[in-house]
């Protein structure tokens, strides 16, 4: 059993490293949006190439993280976890050196892969570390500084961006990396399932991932109605379905397709498709509106974006224990119409827009509406399976929350009539940016009116999530199985 006391030097050391190991991926998705202008300036890039790049590191961090967890209880959650460290920074490196965009993008889906593989093992490691008695606090310190990570993301993304450079966006990766991964091997006790499997659903994460490159690729470049898109939409469909066929059939599908078998869990995940697609469109082209036709710097725009994380970070608790109380149907019905609210209200955001004005109350009313839904999300999907799957299920909901943004930010620009060039035209951009936040706001209206109809009050003996601070604002917070199925080496 886990017998490390967080008060202990041991103790701090883990909690230390794991931070690092998490705020490189927070980091990451939240400071790219604010460099996204500059990175077509200084490459070339058209509104394609820039869509890649968010949606190239979402393609393979979505049709990974499950075998990313999965390989961390089979082979060594501390191994695992060190080797994605590694690997997120030399592709992080890569991407900071980048000639063009066609090898940033490149970098940016083998970033992903590194995400996959650190992501879901820095929680994992709390709860293989820490006695019983410490883990619900080591948990809590590491979401809040987690939280105060992401919060610092935007600011800090803005002003290398505006200062040393928005490769530097990137660069930053590397000496966290360099200090992460030490302290992992030497203060990090190993620790692994021993009933973990020892197949592993390669061929269902080929397919998964295929499938999400595929429609994204036919998404973006749907403009250009060639056969090639064609064939790519058609790919993608049978990649697809193909698999769905073999989660079926195999042995160990990384993602049985029994856990929805309960209509609650179904019912939960199409709450967050619609939801966090709604944020990955969002805050893609929010970052872009507030310099593009605002006219403000990438550090100006990074900040504006704050008050969403901060209410997250501040308030997710107490929304949890209002769930908790009142049972997860009000909020998840009231939060997302609340962040439509705010997002109809982003259309008062144009050329000359006042902060305080204009951005702010659109930012305080979606950052509450975040607050709301969040947390009773996250408690909904827990109580919908056994607990013995909650590890399970909040990987599958994590993974539909990334694939909803990256659909998102593949499908807006289509569907709102952006060309190629239009990042470059504040008339060109601002035109199309009031139709996203409408066609956002609709899908959010969507999610809660399924939440209304669906959600129920989850049993007493339900599982309860223990990331009661959140301060992502893209993902739901990952959730681990239940710690009695950790085993030392």
């Amino acid at each position: 059993m886990p017998d490390v006391r967080l008060a202990s030097p041991q103790g701090k050391w883990i909690l230390l490293t794991t931070v690092l190991g998490s705020s490189m991926a927070l980091l990451d998705s939240t400071v790219v949006n604010v460099a996204l202008p500059h990175i077509g300036r200084d490459l070339g890039a058209d509104l394609a190439a820039l869509q890649w790049t968010v949606n190239a590191y979402m393609v393979t961090l979505a049709g990974l993280i499950l075998l990313g967890g999965a390989l961390g209880d089979r082979f060594g959650r501390r191994r695992i976890f060190v080797l994605g460290v590694l690997w997120f920074a030399a592709a992080s490196l890569l991407c900071g050196l980048a000639p063009s965009a066609g090898v940033l993008i490149a970098a940016r889906a083998l970033q992903g892969v590194g995400g996959a593989l650190l992501t879901p093992g820095s929680l994992a490691l709390i709860q293989a570390s820490f006695h019983a008695d410490d883990r619900g606090r080591a948990v809590g310190l590491w979401s809040g500084f987690g939280g105060v990570g992401a919060a610092v993301g935007p600011f800090l993304g803005g002003w290398l961006v505006d200062g040393a450079g928005w490769r530097w966006v990137f660069l930053l990766n590397v000496p966290l990396a360099l200090l992460c991964a030490p302290i992992a091997l030497r203060h990090v006790p190993e620790s692994s399932d021993e009933r973990a499997h020892t197949r592993f659903d390669v061929l269902g994460a080929a397919l998964c991932a295929a499938a999400l490159a595929l429609l994204t690729y036919a998404l973006i470049e749907a403009r250009t109605a060639s056969w090639t898109v064609a064939l790519s939409a058609v790919a993608g469909v049978v990649a697809a379905v193909a698999f769905v066929l073999v989660e079926r059939r195999g042995k160990d599908p990384m993602m049985p397709l029994d856990v929805f078998s309960s209509r609650q869990f179904t019912a939960v995940n199409i709450v967050t498709l619609c939801v966090y697609a709604a944020f990955g469109g969002f805050f893609f082209l929010a970052a872009l509106q507030l310099q593009v036709v605002v006219g403000w710097s990438a550090l100006a725009a990074g900040t504006a974006l704050l008050p969403t994380t901060v209410l997250m970070l501040l308030l997710s608790a107490r929304s949890g224990e209002l769930a908790e109380r009142l049972g997860p149907r009000l909020q998840l019905t009231v939060g997302p119409l609340l962040c439509a609210a705010g997002m109809v209200l982003m259309l008062r955001v144009g050329p000359g827009a006042s902060y305080l004005a204009d951005v702010l109350p659109a930012l305080v009313v979606l950052g509450l509406g975040m607050v709301t839904l969040v947390a009773p999300l996250t408690a909904s999907v827990l109580a919908a399976v056994d607990t013995s799957r909650a590890g399970l299920a909040s990987g599958i909901n994590n993974a539909a929350a990334r694939a909803a943004g990256l659909v998102a930010v593949a499908a807006l620009p289509l569907l709102t009539g952006m060309g190629e060039e239009a990042y470059r035209s504040p008339r060109a951009f601002d035109d199309a940016f009031g139709p996203a936040m409408l066609i956002c706001a609709g899908v959010l209206v969507v999610g809660s009116m399924t939440a209304l109809t669906t959600v129920r009050r989850p049993p007493p003996d339900c599982p309860h999530p223990e990331c009661r601070t959140h301060g992502s604002v893209l993902t739901p917070p990952l959730e681990q199985g239940t710690p009695e199925t950790t085993h030392d080496r």
